[in-house]
């Protein structure tokens, strides 16, 4: 086997890393190497590896360690039976790529993965070990994610811990049955397990200790996790469902869901969706619902025929529609609770909203310079001046809502 230079082996890593949804840094504690000397700095904004789906841009160096990989999930484009082109880092080579691209500006942090060669333990070691270098010996300041293997000891995972600023376990798959189906080999019960310790070792971390009263450094970004979806026959529902116990049982920062397309010689039994991304776009603003605008997750797609999220139209507004007696709302007088609800309305726009009718009335006029598309939010809002009267009620309010959004996107 030829040996591969540095940059072929980054082609190839970095081409197999984009199956792993990467993260925001927000959550991590703020670094200035100016302050504190070495080099790097993290932001409470946050870093994204390229646009999150609240809009935010992360630069990171994102790559896989290996994608040699002992395991052979069906849905993998780098499991051990796939025909693609190997590579493996070196611990060395990790470390000076990104000091070097962290030099020229190219990036923000580092975001490392990898396949599982030999053992958990082994790998997971690799990748500490990377962590461990770029803190302790060159200093580094700016944000680690390191995706941590559920197998690996529990010494290496909390290693991992002191090093990282956010450390996350894969799911995989919505369900358990998924799981045992498509990725025999992983065990849905030492993924949770996993998960449980690492909660708890982040909140055990959290409290002050007697001897300092300060808290002690550990993945400060807390956990994540990410869910293939589209591999088996889920449906979002029930994604949205595996994504609220997750939340709840774990204190996750964020679910991560990644579309599931056929991949080459991929196994006919995985069903194949369409499109992907789109229904994975309609996942995350679904989960931005139970997050930031107090829904819970069975009240999304309550009244829905088959479980499935609209491609169509985004959740709030499909909600909206099957929820009409709810709705208008008096912009001027409604609980900050109702206003989130009303399609158009973002969590910026509804505090800007609630500040401004402190000092006056609002019109219908004041709403559309506050929001994207006052077509969307007028069949659903009482204003000063506008009553939608039987409009929010129409037979093609849906049709007339739509049109107009395309129209405003041509311009």
């Amino acid at each position: 086997m030829a040996t591969l230079s540095v940059r072929e082996k980054l082609a190839i890593l970095s081409d197999a890393a984009k199956y792993d949804a990467s993260c925001a840094s927000s959550g991590s504690a703020k670094r200035d190497s100016l302050r504190s000397g070495g080099i790097g700095s993290t932001e409470g904004s946050g870093i994204c590896h390229s646009y999150a789906p609240d809009g935010r841009r992360i630069s990171l160096l994102k790559i896989l360690l290996t994608n040699f990989c002992i395991y052979d999930c069906s849905y993998c484009i780098n499991r051990s039976s796939s025909n693609v082109r190997r590579a493996r880092f070196s611990v060395d080579e990790v470390v000076k790529l990104t000091m070097d691209f962290y030099r020229r500006n190219y990036i923000e942090g580092l975001f490392l993965s990898s396949g599982v060669i030999h053992s958990p333990d082994e790998t997971m070691g690799e990748m500490v070990e990377v962590a461990r270098r770029l803190r302790i010996e060159e200093k580094f300041g700016g944000y680690i994610h390191l995706k941590t293997i559920p197998e690996a000891s529990a010494e290496l995972i909390e290693k991992a811990g002191l090093y990282a600023d956010r450390l996350s376990i894969n799911v995989e798959l919505p369900t358990d049955e998924g799981v045992k189906k498509l990725a025999p080999e992983k065990k849905p019960e030492t993924i949770r397990l996993s998960m449980a310790k690492l909660r708890r070792k982040i909140e055990e971390k959290a409290e002050p200790t007697l001897q300092s009263r300060r808290r002690e450094r550990f993945a400060p970004g807390g956990q994540s996790t990410q869910m293939i979806v589209g591999a088996d026959k889920t449906s979002d529902d029930g994604i949205l469902r595996a994504s609220a116990r997750l939340y709840g049982s774990y204190h996750l920062r964020r679910v991560y869901y990644s579309a599931f397309s056929p991949i080459p010689d991929s196994s006919s039994s995985l069903p194949s969706q369409k499109p992907p991304l789109m229904r994975e776009h309609r996942l995350y603003q679904a989960d931005w619902l139970m997050r930031f605008y107090g829904f819970s997750q069975p009240e999304i797609l309550a009244g829905s025929n088959d479980g499935m999220l609209d491609l169509a139209i985004d959740p709030k507004l499909a909600w909206a529609l099957r929820n009409r007696g709810r709705f208008p709302v008096d912009i001027n007088r409604a609980e900050r609770e109702a206003l989130l609800r009303v399609p158009g309305l973002g969590t910026k726009v509804t505090d800007r909203i609630v500040e401004t009718r402190r000092h006056r009335r609002l019109r219908l006029e004041d709403v559309g310079r506050l929001c994207h598309s006052v077509a969307k939010v007028r069949p659903f809002i009482v204003a000063e001046d506008w009553s939608p009267g039987a409009l929010t009620d129409k037979a093609g309010l849906r049709q007339a809502i739509t049109r107009s959004c395309e129209q405003l996107s041509l311009f």
